[in-house]
C-alpha cells in the first residue's frame, strides 16, 4: 500500500507533552456529571460542566454510546508454596472467539492472557481457586496449555456461566497508570451506567460521566442515542514504541452492532456524535465495512490497521456505506454484525461518519491523542494546553471534552 507521505513520516515525537502525575485523577468525583467539560468548535474553547451536555448537542442529532461492560479481569491464583500468580484476561479464544458467547459457557473456556509471576507456574501445573457465587462454593481451575501464547484454560465445578464466576471471583481491572488496588467504589464507578454486554477489560471512560438525568435531557432536546458494543482491550494501553507512527502494530477489538443502529445511522442525515473513542473507532470502521462490501473485498468484517489511507478513486457517503451494510444484513438475515478491528485513525485521516466526539483527556504518545490530533487538527494542542492550565483531571477517572471536527 503506498502512503501518502505525509502519513508515512509522521512523527511520535510532534504527539507527546508534559503530564504531571498531579493532574491524573486517581479516583473517580462523588456526582459522575459534576466533572468540568471542555467545548471546542471551530478553533474556540469554553470550560462549563458535563450536565451542560445536553444544552450543546444540536436538536436532531443522533448520538452513539458504547454499552460493553467491564468485567472483573484479574484474576488472583496463589500455588501451594505461596506464590501469588496473576492472571489477566485479553481475549477469549475457545471455544470461539466471540466474547459475548464465551461468557456464557458453562464448562471450560480458554484465554489468552497477560500472566504475573509466569515464571512460578510450572508446566502442567494446575492452579484451582475457591469461588463463592450464590452461595454456592465453586472450585475454578486454570491450566497453562500454551506458555509462549499465554493461553489458560478454565474449568469449574458447577454449571454456572463463565461470566458468574468471573463476576465473584475477579478484581476491576484499573488501568495501570492509577496505580492503586481497586476498591469497593470501583465496581460501580469503573462502568458506565448503561453498560450491558459484559467482555470489556477497561472502560470506555468518556460515558463514565453520563447520568440517567443528563441522558434523559438529551431525549427531550430531541437528540436520539443508539448503542453499539466495542469489548475494549488492555491494547489501549499500549504505548507506541515506534517513532515512526505507522510501524506502531495497532492492537484489534471486537465490535457487534446490532441491525436497528445500523438502520437508524443510514437514515440519519444531521450530526452524529460517537461517545467516546471506542465508538467513534467503531463507527468509521463500520463505514470502511461497507466500503469493503460495495467494492466486492469479501464479507468478513477485519478492518486493518491502514485501509482507510490506500488512494481510492471514489468513496460512498456515509449513507450508502451503511445502507450497503443493511443489504449484506438482511440478505444474510444477520439481526447483527460481528467484526474486528484495527483502524488506526491518525492526522490524515478524513472522518466519514462522526462530527462530534465526547471524550476524556488522553495519555502523552498514545493512539488516541493521535485520534484527537486528526479530529481537532492543529487545535490539539491549544486543546490539551487549555485543559492543563484550568486544572482539568486526566485520564480515565478525568473530566470531559465535547469535540466537533475541525475541517481543512
Amino acid at each position: 500500500m503506498n502512503l501518502s507521505t505525509a502519513i508515512a513520516e509522521l512523527q511520535l515525537s510532534d504527539y507527546e507533552y508534559t503530564l504531571p502525575e498531579e493532574k491524573i485523577a486517581k479516583f473517580p468525583l462523588e456526582k459522575r456529571d459534576a466533572s468540568n467539560l471542555l467545548h471546542f468548535k471551530d478553533g474556540e474553547i469554553e470550560h462549563l460542566k458535563f450536565n451542560q451536555l445536553p444544552e450543546l448537542i444540536p436538536a436532531g442529532s443522533l448520538m452513539v454510546f458504547n454499552n460493553t461492560k467491564v468485567i472483573p479481569a484479574r484474576l488472583i491464583f496463589q500455588r501451594s508454596t505461596g506464590a501469588k500468580i496473576e492472571i489477566f484476561l485479553l481475549k477469549p479464544v475457545a471455544p470461539t472467539s466471540v466474547i459475548n458467547e464465551v461468557m456464557i459457557k458453562t464448562d471450560t473456556v480458554s484465554w489468552e492472557c497477560m500472566i504475573g509471576n509466569l515464571k512460578k507456574w510450572k508446566a502442567g501445573e494446575i492452579l484451582s481457586g475457591e469461588v463463592i457465587y450464590l452461595n454456592q462454593r465453586i472450585q475454578l481451575n486454570a491450566a497453562l496449555i500454551d506458555q509462549e501464547n499465554r493461553i489458560v484454560k478454565f474449568t469449574w465445578s458447577e454449571e454456572v456461566p463463565f461470566v458468574s464466576i468471573v463476576e465473584a471471583s475477579g478484581e476491576v481491572p484499573l488501568p495501570p497508570y492509577l496505580n492503586r488496588k481497586p476498591t469497593e467504589d470501583d465496581k460501580p464507578r469503573y462502568q458506565t451506567v448503561y453498560s450491558k454486554n459484559e467482555g470489556a477489560v477497561a472502560a470506555p471512560t468518556a460515558g463514565l460521566h453520563f447520568t440517567d438525568e443528563v441522558l434523559q435531557k438529551l431525549i427531550d432536546n430531541d437528540v436520539k442515542e443508539e448503542f453499539l458494543t466495542l469489548h475494549v482491550g488492555a491494547g489501549t494501553f499500549q504505548p507506541i514504541k515506534t517513532e515512526n507512527i505507522t510501524e506502531h502494530n495497532m492492537h484489534s477489538e471486537q465490535v457487534v452492532v446490532g441491525i436497528d443502529t445500523i438502520k437508524s445511522i443510514s437514515k440519519h442525515k444531521n450530526k452524529l456524535i460517537a461517545v467516546g473513542t471506542t465508538s467513534m473507532r467503531s463507527l468509521e470502521s463500520l463505514y470502511w465495512f461497507g466500503v469493503k462490501l460495495i467494492r466486492e473485498e469479501g464479507e468478513e468484517f477485519l478492518i486493518p490497521k491502514l485501509y482507510p489511507y490506500q488512494q481510492f478513486e471514489e468513496l460512498p457517503s456515509r449513507i450508502e456505506s451503511f445502507e450497503k451494510i443493511l443489504d449484506f444484513m438482511k440478505s444474510n438475515n444477520l439481526k447483527e454484525v460481528t467484526g474486528s478491528t484495527e483502524i488506526f485513525i491518525m492526522p490524515g485521516y478524513n472522518f466519514r461518519v462522526c462530527d462530534g466526539l465526547v471524550t476524556n483527556f488522553h495519555q502523552p504518545g498514545s493512539t488516541l491523542i493521535l485520534l484527537i490530533a486528526a479530529f481537532t487538527k492543529k487545535y490539539w494542542t491549544k486543546i490539551y494546553q487549555d485543559a492543563l492550565d484550568n486544572n482539568y483531571r486526566f485520564l480515565s477517572y478525568g473530566d470531559s471534552s465535547l469535540l466537533w471536527c475541525q475541517k481543512g
